[in-house]
């Protein structure tokens, strides 16, 4: 059920909330390097003279590193606290991604070392925002918003990100491009853990496990349907390149992504604008069969302007999607995990999203552009299947070492968690 936020909770609220602005733009700032480092280092090794699959390649390494990174930092945030962790961490990825640029694809060796280093040690910025929300904003329903708030964010950080690196591009050249992106990887990064919030913030103590996060049966639950969601994702970039050639004209394949991005960025304006009540796993249930549902259509392939809409359509309910299985998360994390939980997350969904690419690519070959589309419904019908198969682990929020999103300044002193209001409605 869902009903109108007051007008004093809305987006600006939480903006003006002491810190959040700083933490929310520094930490899309700290993430540029990550979100545009596939198509920086498609142009660089094209500049140099390599091929497209060494390109894949190499962003392939870089992808796997970071997907190994994430959730170990994410601990080690959990641990340690986040300055002692974030800002290395950023400078070393940066460090790896300068030898790349300064030095090339004459080396192989170097290059591939270069970039699975600079993935291994991006920080997780995205997971440590979100550990932030509720000591920086206090009330639930405050930091249900700021979720949403930063699902949108992200559309944007997608959509300027690769305008960012053309541009630098075309005014210096390539090499240049990955310097001053990594460059202003470390700014916000270190714009964040600047911060009174960061430096004070601690996790709650947490019952030593080798298992970490990952021993919260409702996480795997939400980990395992976000697999297909990124898959989904992933398969439509693949799928909108065939459609684009299909039609002999490149451009469209830029509409068809701006689109889609659209569509997120209007549907997390709209999910965030209302105040939401009853379990979030159960929502988290309608909106995926809802974004299932609207991939469905890309299979019709109509002519580019109404294929363009279908992929505004498509984009709808990606962010509340986004925006509620943070939620949920925050919900499922053992105590004192919540970074790591987080950065699991971005690293199933980034997994997912890298094997739907791969997926989509010999479908297209094989059976054309609708089975480029396909993969991507099929994709966000198992998300919603694996969803509905685990709905009892679900709606058990209560894991082993209780709930995750508490949170602890220097002082020891307890900050509101979203997930104890949560649990306070019911």
């Amino acid at each position: 059920m869902a009903t109108e936020a007051p007008a004093h909770g809305g987006y600006l609220d939480i903006l003006r909330a002491p810190h959040a602005a700083r933490l929310l733009a520094g930490t899309l700032v700290g993430r540029l390097p990550n979100g545009t480092g596939p198509i920086a280092m498609t142009l660089f090794v094209r500049a140099q003279g390599g091929s497209y699959t060494l390109a894949g390649g190499l962003i392939a390494a870089y992808g796997v590193a970071n997907a190994v990174g994430q959730p170990l930092l994410g601990r080690a945030v959990d641990l340690k606290g986040q300055p002692r962790v974030q800002l290395p961490a950023a400078v070393l990825s940066a460090l790896g991604m300068a030898l790349f640029a300064l030095t090339g694809i004459g080396n192989l060796a170097l290059a591939y070392a270069a970039v699975v280093v600079a993935g291994l040690f991006t920080p997780p910025l995205e997971g440590g925002l979100r550990a932030l929300w509720p000591s920086v904003l206090g009330r639930e329903d405050r930091v249900h918003r700021a979720y949403a708030l930063d699902a949108v964010a992200q559309e944007v950080m997608f959509t300027v990100g690769p305008l960012l690196v053309t541009l630098l591009v075309a005014l210096w050249s390539p090499a240049a491009a990955l310097l001053v992106i990594n460059a202003l990887g470390i700014l916000g990064a270190l714009a964040v853990v600047l911060s009174e919030p960061s430096r004070t913030w601690r996790s709650a103590a947490r019952e030593a496990h080798w298992l970490g996060a990952l021993r919260s049966p409702g996480l795997l639950a939400l980990l395992g349907s976000f697999f297909f969601v990124g898959l989904a994702l992933g398969s439509i970039t693949v799928a909108a390149v065939a459609y684009a050639d299909d039609r002999g004209t490149p451009s469209v394949y830029g509409w068809l992504m701006a689109a889609l991005g659209l569509g997120a960025l209007v549907g997390g304006v709209v999910y965030g604008g209302r105040r939401w009540t009853g379990a979030p796993e159960r929502r988290l249930r309608a909106l995926v069969a809802l974004l299932a549902l609207c991939y469905l259509p890309l299979m019709l392939t109509p002519g580019p302007v109404a294929m363009t809409g279908l992929a505004a359509l498509a984009g709808v309910f990606l962010a509340p999607v986004l925006a509620c299985a943070f939620i949920v998360v925050d919900r499922h994390a053992p105590r004192g995990t919540v970074t790591e939980a987080f950065s699991w997350l971005v690293t199933t969904f980034g997994v997912g999203a890298a094997l739907g690419s791969a997926v989509a690519g010999p479908a297209v070959e094989l059976a054309g552009t609708v089975a480029g589309f396909a993969v991507a419904g099929a994709g966000g019908l198992v998300a919603l299947l694996v969803l509905l198969a685990t709905g009892r682990v679900l709606a058990a929020p209560d894991t082993p070492g209780g709930p995750g999103g508490a949170a602890r300044h220097a002082d020891g002193e307890a900050v509101p968690s979203a997930v104890h209001a949560e649990k306070n409605t019911h």
